[in-house]
Parts: C-alpha cells; structure tokens; sequence
C-alpha cells in the first residue's frame, strides 16, 4: 500500500510548481504546532491572562525575544551567503567561455584568470596564439597577461576586444587606442584623465620603482561587472610587454599598434588566452584541439561546478553548525522559560487555589511560552534580511565578487521547524508549572 500511495502522489508532487513545493513543505513543517497550540487552547480563552503576562514582564520578555530573534537571524543570515557566493562567482567568470594555459592546476588557473589572484604562470609563445587567433572557430583570442599591479590594483595587459567583451559600452570615457592609456574597473580609486606608474609584482613584493618613467593615463572606465575585474586597470598588452623591456609584439612599421594581428616570432608571451567562439559548440571542438602536451585548454564553468561541489560541502557543513546551534538555543530557550514562569508563579498558584483547571492553566503557560518563540523567530527573520544585506557586503568586500544574499525557502523552512520543534517541547515547562506546589507559591 505504501507503494501504491508513493505511486499516485509522487506524479502529483512533481506537477506543481517548485514554488508551490516549497510552500507545501512550509506549511508541513510549521503544521505540528498548529495543531498542537489548536489542541491546548481549544475552547478555552488564555489570550487575556498571556496578554497581561506579556506586559506585566515586558522587558524581561523582550530579552528573551531578543535573544531568538539574534540566533535565528545569525544562521538564517550564514547559510543564504553559500548561495549567493555560488551565484556570484559563476557570474564573474560567465564572460571567460575558454581559456587556453599552459599545463598546470586549472582551479589555480582560474583563481589567477578569472579572479585576478596573484600567481606566477608559464607563458604561451607566439606561434600557439597565432594557430589559436587564426583558427576558422576563433572569434577572437585575447591575450591575458599579469604581474603588475598600482595601488593594490591589478594591472592587466589585454586588447580592445577582450575588453568590449567583458564590459560592452564603457561607462565614462573611451577605450584604450595608444600603448600607454589605461581604462580601469568601476571601484578603482582613480579619475578619467588621472596618470600613474604601475609598481612590478602585486602586494607587499612589489617594486614601486621597477618601471618609473613609464606614466600610463586613465582614458576611461568600464561598466560594474560584479567581479574582481571591478578592480583590475586594463593597459594594451603591448605596454606589459614594453615596461618589461620585451617589445611590442608587432614589427618596427606596426609598433605603435595596439590589439592583433601580433607577429609570431616578435609574441613575448602571454600567461593565458581567452577564447571566444560564436558557435557554444565550437568551443568545445577547440578545448579538444588544443588539450596538448605544451598547452591547457579548460571551461572556467566546469571549474567552478568542482569549487560549487566543494562549496556544497561547506554548505552542509553550516547547515550542521546551523542546527547545533538551534538546539543549543533551544535547550536556552527551554530553561529560560522554566525561569520565567517562576516569575509569576504566583499567579498560577492563586488560580489554581480558586479551583482554576490545569488545562487552562497549562494552555496559559505554553501560550505564553509559543508567544515569545514565535515572536523572535518572527524578528529573527526580519533581522535576518538585513544580516544577510551586511554579511553579503563583507564578503563582497573580501572577495572582489558581487554577492547579492537574500533568504529564501531553504531559511524559511529552517526556522519553521525550529519554531515547532521548540514550541513542542515548550510544554515541558508549562508541565513543571503545574507540579510546583501552590502554597509554597503562594507564600512567595
């Protein structure tokens, strides 16, 4: 019978909308305390004495509110972050199609490509970018090269094309159109019309005085992209090469040129190229081809599925720490509760002298305790928008990526079933009320 029934649901949970679903399992995870707050007040009217409790303790009360609402806010607020980290960083590198390397770690590749993490690399010689450049599949093929770095600010050597492509219009400015004009990242600390001299190497190594006298000018500067690119100041590959005493990368009559064609035998060498194909298919005939012994073809999206599988580890780690620490609040909450019914102990005691019965006054008690649990956690997901809008920006901050973190159906579902787990065992307390003994209360 079982079967039967999986049988006959299971096409019906699979018809309705994913929203629908997770409606659905909302409702089923807040529906035991439903129906057990229908069960304890049904046909009684508690409201009025809990009403009064409330205020009478009111800033008591509010701690204890206050202290759900902060918890629930916390794990609610940690674990949306891995969703937003994963949305963020497939976005930034959602404009890297194909990248071509020399063989190594393709994870430590993408890092140093698509991330703009420091890393020393390999260079790729001419020839293999002029078969790459001049492939009948090959849009373009844009050298990438890195190393140099002002202010804290990545350096990139590039072409125009990889540039349109990775920002389309600029936001203020023009493109770069001679050796030594520079077009900068969206938060990048300078000015159109602003010069500099970038420093060799990045961070603390870097040599501030390796290239003086070359003095790049700020021509313009790219739209947000949401990634590390937002901080990167793009030169002409060509200027790379040439504060590095390597040429241009075109024959004398050509050397103020600035993109491809580059001649072969004058290509200094580039870190990685980005390949764009018009045809998704065609890029991976390229990755095939050019998966050789002297180079490294990869998808910067498969890449990133291995970090997001690792990043889904992460994310059922949280989800563990999460839980362990909802129960650790919830053992709070429960001795809590058991300290705030001796607060008015003595109301019980006098009701129960004047022949009150217990389920009222049990319906009192765990009402009153159901009121603040659904009161923090009520608050807690109200604090936890805007916990996730803070945490978001810290990580945003660290990581150079734009992580936009909101709560979804997952948070929801998490404190549901901690507002019901929680407000089950909340009539334990109402139950140890009950077994204190009325005199000794009444003498309190």
């Amino acid at each position: 019978m079982p079967d039967i029934y999986y049988d006959r649901l299971l096409p019906l949970w699979e018809a309705l909308s994913p929203d629908m679903q997770d409606g659905l399992l909302l409702l089923f995870s807040i529906l035991p305390c439903l129906m057990v707050g229908f069960i304890v007040t049904r046909g009684l009217k508690p409201f009025t004495l809990v009403k009064a409790m409330l205020w009478q303790f009111r800033w008591t009360n509010l701690v204890f509110v206050g202290l759900i609402a902060v918890s629930v806010a916390l794990g609610v607020g940690l674990i949306a972050q891995e969703r937003g980290l994963r949305r963020g960083t497939a976005k930034a590198a959602e404009k890297f199609d194909l990248i071509i390397a020399s063989p190594g770690s393709e994870i430590s590749n993408v890092m140093a490509t698509v991330y703009l993490q420091a890393s020393d690399m390999p260079l790729l010689d001419g020839k293999l970018y002029d078969e790459i450049a001049n492939h009948d599949q090959v849009a373009f093929a844009a050298p990438i090269a890195f190393g140099d770095s002002f202010a804290g600010h990545p350096v990139i050597g590039t072409t125009p094309e990889f540039m349109a492509h990775l920002s389309g219009d600029l936001g203020e400015g023009k493109a770069f159109a001679s050796h030594f004009e520079a077009v900068i990242g969206s938060n990048v600390d300078l000015d159109v019309g602003d010069r500099f001299t970038p420093a060799h190497g990045v961070g603390d190594s870097a040599d501030a005085g390796a290239h003086d006298g070359d003095v790049f000018k700020v021509v313009g500067r790219m739209r947000k992209t949401g990634s590390p690119w937002d901080k990167a100041i793009l030169v002409p590959v060509e200027a790379v090469w040439l504060v590095h005493g390597l040429g241009t990368g075109h024959r004398q009559a050509r050397s103020g040129q600035v993109g491809p064609p580059f001649d072969p035998e004058l290509f200094p060498g580039t870190p990685a190229i980005l390949v764009h194909a018009d045809q998704l298919w065609a890029n991976y005939a390229l990755k095939s081809e050019f998966s050789r012994p002297n180079s490294m073809a990869y998808f910067p999206g498969a890449v990133l599925s291995q970090l997001h599988g690792l990043l889904g580890d992460v994310r059922q780690v949280m989800s563990v720490m999460a839980v362990i620490t909802q129960v650790l609040v919830t053992a709070g909450v429960l001795t809590g509760l058991v300290i705030l019914t001796r607060l008015f102990s003595r109301r019980l005691a006098l009701l129960r002298a004047v022949g009150a019965p217990r389920r009222f006054l049990f319906a009192i008690v765990w009402s009153f305790a159901a009121t603040l649990i659904g009161s923090g956690a009520l608050l807690g997901i109200l604090l936890g928008f805007a916990t996730t809008s803070v945490i978001s920006g810290i990580v945003s901050e660290r990581t150079d990526i734009l992580v936009e973190a909101s709560l979804s159906w997952p948070e929801f579902h998490l404190v549901a079933l901690f507002v019901s787990f929680t407000i089950l065992l909340a009539m334990f307390p109402a139950f140890l009320a009950l077994r204190r003994p009325v005199v000794a209360d009444l003498r309190t």
